[in-house]
């Protein structure tokens, strides 16, 4: 029981990083023209991008996301080996962040990704720490 409660907490801690990522993009860019303060947060700035290239990364090096993996990893010691068996709410998140196209689908989509909010950052700049 531990177990498929942890892979499910995995699986809406992986939902809350797409949102992050996704949501996050669009608020600097929204907010970028709308000349919000907030989305020059250099702190929020510098851990979205990492997030973002951290996928993109990841993507091109065929390497699969350290969440999925503990997820799936837990299931398999909670005895969880169809989807049948995952929780409503597991599978309701799942059927939003995983899809099943080819692995360069993922590649493109996330590197592009990538090189706009490069581009975000460049368009919009985050505030530069202050001496104190």
């Amino acid at each position: 029981m531990i177990w498929s409660l942890l892979a499910d907490l995995i699986v809406v801690i992986h939902f809350l990083y797409v949102l992050f990522t996704v949501l996050g993009e669009g608020l600097i860019l929204w907010g970028g023209f709308l000349k919000w303060q907030w989305i020059r947060n250099r702190t929020f700035r510098i851990l979205h991008l990492a997030a973002v290239l951290l996928v993109a990364l990841e993507a091109m090096a065929g390497v699969l996301c350290p969440l999925t993996v503990w997820e799936y990893r837990l299931r398999g010691m909670a005895g969880q080996g169809a989807e049948q068996e995952v929780s409503f709410v597991a599978r309701l998140i799942r059927r939003i962040i995983f899809y099943d196209f080819p692995e360069i689908f993922f590649i493109v989509l996330y590197t592009g990704f990538g090189i706009l909010v490069i581009v975000t950052a460049l368009l919009f700049p985050w505030k530069k720490k202050t001496a104190p």
